[in-house]
This record gives structure tokens, C-alpha cells and sequence, in this order.
């Protein structure tokens, strides 16, 4: 579980296939303090820990490495990533944290694309298009894009928006966001399992 509270921005140094599998080596200045079997969200989506990266000159931990299966590729923008590319990192909750975010399960649903960035007053509003089961996006709501837990500003028939402030937007990937570019969305747990419930009745 997460929080949708980016640490830190890392970088992937290396992608590998693998299969039909994507191992990705990242570099990010928590590396020293994970261990193998940790979970760790990368633009929003849960992967595992497999094995750390040290330096071969100091010896000290400077990265690790993750799997992507089939499932997570399709589902999300894992598989696009470069080396170079930046990615925004988010290390599981542990109990008794403050969840400054909202609920997230680095579990991503679906994929939308950026259709404007616009400056708001020293912000600045991303709209992107509505994706798939937009029954679950509510104004004012919590959505999480490419991990980072954001407010549904405001709702139209094809499009949402979000507002970015400025810390937001330098300590994470946002700074680099461009219209046409694709991003990770995970619906709001809560609304995921009330949309169940009431297909479920619809159907019975």
C-alpha cells in the first residue's frame, strides 16, 4: 500500500527483456536503504525488489532491480521507459505513517494521454482525456497519475484536470509531461469496489 507521495525522482539506467518479461535497473538515492523482496512504486505501479546495484569502485549500493511481467506492460507505461528516463519512486507505507496522500495500491488500471498543460498562477493545470470506466473519476476526488496522489480539479464529458503546484512539479516527472504523452492512472480503491457492488446488483 502507498500513499501517492513521490520520495524522490529516480533514473533507469538499464532495460532488459527478458521474455516476454521487462527488468528494469534503476538508480535512485534510496537504493542503501531497501532490501531484496521490498516493494517499491515506479509511476505508480508495485514492483519488487529482485537485487541491488552497487558501485564497482566504492562498493556501496546505488541502485536495484525490478520485473515487470506481460500483464503490467499492457496495463501501463512501464514498458515505454528508456534508459535515462526518469521515474517517480514511492517505497510501500509502513503502519503507524501518516498518510498525507490517500489510498493507493500501485495497482494501475489504465493508461490516458495529456491533451493541454496550461500555467495557472505560478501552477499549472494538466487535462487529460477521460480514460475507460470514467464513471470512477469524481470532481474534487483523489486519483493517482504515474504515482503521484492528486485532486480531480475539474470534470467535463472528454476531458479531466488536475493542478500541479510547484513542488509537485519540480520533485516529480510532471516537470517533463507533454501533451500526446501517455501516463498510468489507478482509480480510487473506494470507488472501484462501490462501482462493483452496484454492477453486481445490476446484474442479479
Amino acid at each position: 500500500m502507498f500513499t501517492g507521495i513521490i520520495e524522490e525522482v529516480g533514473e533507469i539506467v538499464s532495460v532488459e527483456r527478458n521474455g516476454t518479461n521487462c527488468e528494469l535497473a534503476v538508480r535512485a538515492l534510496m537504493s542503501p536503504e531497501l532490501r531484496v523482496d521490498q516493494s517499491v512504486a515506479h509511476n505508480g505501479v508495485c514492483l519488487t525488489v529482485i537485487g541491488l546495484l552497487t558501485d564497482p569502485v566504492l562498493f556501496n549500493t546505488i541502485g536495484y532491480r525490478v520485473t515487470a511481467v506481460q500483464e503490467t506492460l499492457e496495463r501501463s507505461t512501464l514498458g515505454t521507459l528508456r534508459s535515462g528516463d526518469g521515474v517517480n519512486l514511492e517505497r510501500s507505507l509502513r503502519l503507524g505513517d501518516r498518510l498525507d496522500g490517500h489510498m493507493v495500491q500501485g495497482h494501475v488500471d489504465t493508461r490516458t494521454v495529456c491533451t493541454a498543460v496550461d500555467p495557472v498562477d505560478g501552477s499549472w493545470a494538466f487535462r487529460f482525456a477521460l480514460p475507460e470506466k470514467k464513471q470512477l473519476l469524481v470532481e474534487k476526488g483523489s486519483i493517482c497519475i504515474n504515482g503521484v496522489s492528486l485532486t480531480i480539479a475539474s470534470l467535463s464529458d472528454r476531458e479531466f484536470t488536475v493542478v500541479i503546484i510547484p513542488y509537485t512539479f519540480e520533485h516529480t516527472t510532471f516537470r517533463h509531461l507533454v501533451v500526446g504523452q501517455y501516463v498510468n492512472i489507478e482509480y480510487d480503491v473506494v470507488g472501484k469496489y462501490v462501482d462493483r457492488m452496484l454492477a453486481g446488483r445490476v446484474t442479479t
